[in-house]
């Protein structure tokens, strides 16, 4: 029986400090007392890491330089080879996560995922790449801003990370080696006493933990819950959720680059669903694409349809699991074989748009 390794996942872009953190962790005594440690590296930054100065020797480097290159079996085969106690990934902050994701082997466990940026180049890389900045914040548990200025915007970049993310700890690391961390307060962004709870696009999880915690507080309240529109777009709305909100972002820039404008939502939960923003959107592009890793019956492409058929009939096109039966097997595999990634996407929003 195949045992879980632990995956320490380090993200973010080229000079953000990866390299840096992984150096210091692995000559920690505290976080290296000689596991068998496979460090898979796919990007190259202006520091290397030095292997001599590790607390522990048994560490193995392993580099993966085209995206292409990351599948289940490279991965599984670099596991078999070393025997390994876990794997820490120094990750390409140009490639979406969903490829890493769909590549690792079922017994890889994320335990635990950071993001790293240089604090002066945060607002630059979330106003000109939002996309790949998103895919990085929307599962991290951590930001580490490295290189942080005393004139630093926090405000600013509290509201982005926690517009995508609202359990990752906020970082800052000063040059003059300080610490300090976000201790912005996070009041409850809508009104509770309202006769409909409106739920902003940002606010689905701060809701969903009050919820949580607060159960009781919310007995007899009326929710409205908001969609995100994560790209506008004019020619055709593609609605998405879950794992293939980064497949249906990838597809639309491929679109995009044959002249397809294409409007991108993440409808984060499906009942209640945003019927609102469907229509609005639908309204505005004519066509709409569902995309669910789920049975394309009784799931967000029929709830879409509910809304659709009842309030702005509009062409709409599901794409998701056909009416067949499941199988395993690796999941960047499994997604291509039903259709579930960017090329297929692409493909099916262009004949139902011809």
């Amino acid at each position: 029986m195949a045992y879980d390794l632990p995956v320490y996942l380090f993200t973010g872009f080229l000079e953000g400090g990866k390299t840096h953190m992984i150096q210091e962790s692995m000559e920690s005594p505290q976080f290296n007392t000689g596991e068998k440690t496979l460090i898979i590296q796919c990007e190259e930054g202006m520091d290397e890491l030095d292997i001599s100065t590790f607390n522990g020797k048994n560490v193995y480097l392993e580099t993966v330089e085209n995206e292409s290159d990351l599948t289940p079996d490279l991965l599984s085969a670099m596991a078999k080879k070393h025997k390994l106690d876990r794997i820490l990934i120094e990750y390409n902050g140009m490639w979406m996560l969903s490829t890493l994701y769909g590549a690792m082997p079922q017994n890889w466990v994320i335990y635990q995922q950071m993001m790293f940026a240089d604090a002066n180049t945060f607002l630059s890389y979330n106003q000109n790449m939002r996309q790949l900045m998103v895919d990085k914040l929307m599962n991290t548990d951590l930001v580490v801003l490295n290189r942080t200025p005393a004139d630093i915007d926090k405000e600013t970049i509290h509201k982005i990370v926690r517009g995508c993310s609202r359990r990752a700890q906020i970082s800052y690391d000063y040059p003059d080696g300080h610490v300090e961390s976000d201790n912005i307060e996070d009041p409850l962004p809508f009104d509770l006493n309202a006769p409909i709870v409106e739920i902003g696009d940002e606010d689905y999880a701060v809701w969903y933990r009050d919820l949580t915690e607060e159960l009781q507080a919310w007995d007899g309240k009326t929710v409205r819950v908001k969609g995100i529109v994560m790209r506008e777009g004019t020619d055709v709305t593609i609605i998405a959720c879950g794992l293939m909100v980064g497949e249906a972002l990838e597809a639309a820039e491929q679109l995009a680059a044959e002249g397809i404008d294409a409007e991108v939502i993440n409808m984060h939960t499906i009942k209640p669903i945003d019927a609102d923003l469907i229509v609005k959107s639908a309204t505005k592009t004519g066509h709409v694409v569902t995309v669910e890793e789920h049975s394309v019956i009784g799931g967000l492409g029929s709830a879409v349809a509910d809304v659709l058929c009842e309030q702005c009939p509009t062409p709409l096109k599901k794409i998701g699991v056909n009416d067949t039966f499941g199988e395993s097997g690796p999941g960047a595999e499994l997604l291509h074989k039903y259709g579930l990634d960017a090329a297929n996407i692409v493909a099916t929003t262009k004949e139902f748009l011809a």
